[in-house]
């Protein structure tokens, strides 16, 4: 396991404070969807589908990339809802990478950056993963 000085200890918690509130938020506006489609909108049953699996999944990955415990392997899941949803909004809902009214897709490129240098430098000293692998 690579050994980091402290600030990039901090950086790297910092970071992952940062992702994993991120996607708390994201799972927050999801929940709504258990009770059926929010009145005015319209939505494939497949998206409906994948928006209730989502607030489930991102909230126990943002857990993990938080407490950094299978950081890398939570990242990794991250990285892939965000692919997906960079995909969804450019291609399903023709959202641009951005809007003038609104960000678009460029939020999601953002923090899909994030996820992957976690994804490459793991979770640092002041983690779960950091205490196990000493063992």
């Amino acid at each position: 396991m690579q050994t980091y000085n402290n600030y990039q200890n901090a950086a790297l918690l910092i970071l992952r404070i940062i992702t994993a509130a991120i996607f708390y938020v994201s799972a927050y506006f999801k929940f709504p969807f258990w009770e059926g489609v929010p009145g005015g909108m319209s939505i494939s049953p497949f998206l409906l589908f994948t928006t209730k699996l989502l607030s489930i999944a991102e909230p126990l990955g943002a857990t993990a990339v938080l407490f950094g415990f299978l950081t890398r392997l939570a990242s990794l899941g991250l990285t892939i809802i965000l692919i997906g949803a960079i995909f969804v909004s450019e291609f399903v809902y023709g959202i641009g990478f951005v809007t003038p009214v609104s960000a678009g897709w460029n939020i999601a490129l953002a923090v899909l950056g994030g996820c992957l240098i976690l994804l490459a430098f793991g979770a640092g000293k002041w983690s779960i993963d950091y205490n196990r692998a000493r063992k």
